[in-house]
């Protein structure tokens, strides 16, 4: 009898100091995104409508920038705690001796369309020499992607100017008006912009088998990164925000593109709810299944970094130090 009580107390107070140590060390986060309304970051809208920070006890203030290179900027400043962005920054800023860690995969596939003018004479990569290229921002994942495909075609991202066109209206201003003869961008906007008669996708890595057909093997997309000393202070926030996302990314593989459009914020619709629904459908098969990185993929990332990146020749970055896969390996035992 006196061991049982023994043991019996023992489990209640391994119980509570379980519990004790899921609570978050920092309840109110603030997390950077760049262009939080396109499907690329449509894990954190469903994370945020749903209800599933607050459940893990996190009080989360999205700063949206007009891109991914201005989310790491702010990450690296110190303004911001933690980012939804492209993976790749955390090999570039690795390679720079800053230690920015991903903790959960949230796209597998990039998610990016390229597409051209349909008045624009093209026949392969080579002819994106010389052409006024629209991007999110300059040096985030569609430009990025853009300097990979040119680096393929023997040229150099310096044989095309590249524009940041933001998010949007403002991508879709841009291509009407002229502004650009290409447009390397991420979901609704290409949709709309296909749909319209305005471009031809020529590059699609919203599929499985378009991403291959770039890169030659899969290639993640979107991650939950942050600096590793953040990871060390608040291992318990961290666990509280991949729990978020991993729900988020079970709640994506049932739902429908109804679904979704029934979910985010009306003004993600850009008042045409068909072409969203659309988009959602063409973007559904880019999410992370399980939150895991894959190192066939990291290497691919790598791999396309190296190629046409000044900065990245010669670096010998330890691919392990860019994913801490501990959080997301417990996220299926904590999540409900």
């Amino acid at each position: 009898m006196k061991k049982f009580l023994i043991i019996a107390g023992l489990a209640t107070l391994f119980a509570a100091t379980s519990a004790l140590a899921q609570a978050p060390e920092k309840k109110s986060v603030t997390l950077g995104v760049g262009g939080k309304s396109l499907l690329y970051y449509l894990p954190l809208t469903i994370a945020e409508r749903k209800g599933f920070f607050k459940e893990q006890g996190l009080d989360v203030e999205v700063t949206d920038f007009s891109g991914g290179a201005k989310s790491l900027q702010a990450l690296v400043g110190g303004s911001i705690d933690v980012v939804t962005g492209a993976y790749e920054h955390t090999i570039r800023m690795q390679a720079k001796g800053q230690d920015i860690r991903a903790v959960i995969e949230l796209g597998r596939f990039p998610g990016i369309g390229v597409g051209v003018k349909k008045d624009r004479k093209w026949e392969g990569p080579a002819d994106f020499k010389g052409m006024k290229i629209g991007v999110t921002a300059p040096g985030s994942s569609t430009n990025m992607l853009m300097n990979f495909v040119m680096a393929k075609a023997g040229l150099s991202p310096s044989d095309a100017s590249y524009i940041g066109i933001g998010t949007a209206q403002s991508a879709l201003a841009a291509i009407q008006k002229g502004e650009i003869d290409a447009i390397s961008h991420l979901e609704p906007i290409i949709s709309f912009l296909e749909r319209a008669g305005e471009i031809r996708v020529v590059i699609d890595t919203r599929t499985e088998e378009g991403t291959r057909a770039l890169f030659g093997g899969s290639n993640p997309a979107a991650v939950l990164y942050m600096k590793k000393s953040f990871i060390d202070q608040n291992p318990n926030t961290v666990q509280a925000l991949t729990n978020a996302f991993y729900k988020t990314l079970q709640w994506l593989k049932t739902a429908s593109a109804e679904d979704i459009a029934a979910t985010v914020p009306e003004e993600y619709l850009l008042g045409d709810k068909p072409l969203y629904i659309l988009a959602a459908t063409k973007s559904k098969p880019s999410y992370s299944l399980t939150g895991v990185l894959d190192p066939a993929g990291m290497k691919s990332t790598n791999d396309m970094l190296v190629k046409f990146d000044d900065d990245l020749k010669g670096s010998n970055v330890d691919l392990a130090t860019t994913f801490d896969g501990r959080f997301v390996a417990r996220a299926p035992s904590l999540v409900k």
